[in-house]
């Protein structure tokens, strides 16, 4: 099933493999995933008026990091499998979300979840899809979803055409090197048809925003796995331009980050 949309995916695997891999490099951004955006109560309303999230549906969060939108899937009562092959980022999410109800986690991988067979009603992916072997998440989500069960495919899309969103681009593409520019063509969508294959897919975009103040704003550049580490000296150098776009656009001490939260949705059957 895959072909040239593909490509672009296993391109950005492979260029994270001299440093340990995407698992290692994510490991290594824990702290700054904190300034990440969470995701809109209107985007989970919206999955609820569509049918896909369903009342006590139970749910695989498959590259699920620290737990953004794992949280937001237990506040609403489900019981959910955070599945994520980093053990920082799993642990991460066990020490703030462990004692929620419903909640419990899994070291897997889009292509090899450990979840039984049948198990789950929704399978969610929040900026994870472009780490995936399509073939192989096609046939794994296949295997755990129940039938009539239901994937939902998530980002926080950064507006651009925000002032504040197009400095930040600049510094990225200044500094995101090689890996940058993998990550976005692995980003351009053209493989969300290929993993739903044949099936109708369902598309639902809600506005969303966050406030940082300094620290989270240089938190929030760093988490990007292209990012170079805060600690070395390229990175003394985003972080002095970091705050240069931080003292341009800083309102009351906090800048805010805008972003188009879109959701892909539709059933594997």
């Amino acid at each position: 099933m895959s072909g040239p949309a593909d490509d672009a995916g296993a391109a950005l695997r492979a260029l994270y493999q001299a440093d340990g891999g995407a698992t290692s490099v994510s490991s290594s951004k824990v702290d700054a995933y904190a300034a990440r955006p969470d995701y809109p109560a209107a985007l989970l309303d919206a999955l609820v008026e569509t049918g896909v999230l369903a009342s006590g549906a139970v749910i695989a969060d498959v590259g699920a990091g620290t737990g953004r939108l794992t949280r937001a899937l237990l506040q609403r009562g489900h019981a959910v499998v955070a599945v994520e092959p980093s053990d920082a980022m799993r642990a991460a999410a066990d020490v703030q979300l462990g004692a929620m109800p419903g909640y419990r986690s899994a070291a897997g991988s889009a292509e090899a979840t450990t979840l039984p067979d049948s198990s789950v009603d929704l399978v969610t992916a929040a900026q994870a899809f472009h780490w995936f072997d399509i073939d192989g998440a096609r046939r794994e989500f296949r295997r755990i979803l129940k039938p009539h069960g239901q994937v939902a495919l998530i980002w926080n899309d950064r507006w651009l055409s925000d002032p504040l969103q197009a400095a930040l681009d600049e510094l990225f593409g200044e500094f995101g090197g090689a890996k940058r520019a993998a990550l976005l063509a692995a980003e351009d969508r053209s493989r969300v048809p290929l993993f739903f294959a044949a099936a109708p897919i369902r598309e639902i975009a809600v506005p969303h925003a966050h406030r940082l103040d300094r620290a989270g704003l240089r938190a929030l550049v760093f988490s990007r796995s292209y990012m170079p580490a805060a600690e070395s000296p390229l990175g003394a150098d985003v972080q002095r331009r970091v705050d240069a776009v931080f003292d341009r656009f800083a309102d009351a001490g906090a800048v805010a980050v805008r972003y188009r939260t879109v959701a892909f949705t539709g059933s594997l059957a």
